[in-house]
């Protein structure tokens, strides 16, 4: 999955895929800070799914509240985040004839049409 405005860092040999859904009512900033050299922020509406590659040491932070103040409310293991498992289950790639990356660009591009 590609993410060209914060991309993982390349330094690193291992990147997940990940899925963290916004289950309140109320509009959050999710955050990675925990990763030297990358920053990663998005907002996440309620009941939107955020789908993310991150490194598996990387930490979700979720922030919510007004405004003008934002509380961190969670701090997430990206590891307890990942799908791709979930994937790899669920379209078998060596009987389809499809490879991890192109399965991982087909939901990818499933997911952002929603």
């Amino acid at each position: 999955m590609a993410q060209i405005i914060d991309p993982v860092p390349t330094d690193k040999l291992v990147h997940i895929l990940c899925c963290y859904v916004n289950a309140t009512s109320k509009i959050q900033i999710a955050r990675i800070t925990n990763v030297p050299g990358w920053y990663f922020e998005r907002v996440v509406f309620p009941g939107q799914r955020l789908i993310f590659e991150a490194v598996p040491d990387a930490m979700l932070e979720i922030h919510c509240g007004m405004m003008a103040s934002a509380i961190l409310s969670d701090t997430i293991p990206c590891d307890r985040l990942l799908i791709e498992d979930e994937l790899d289950a669920t379209f078998e790639s060596s009987e389809a004839g499809f490879n991890s990356v192109q399965v991982r660009q087909a939901f990818a591009a499933a997911t952002s049409a929603e």
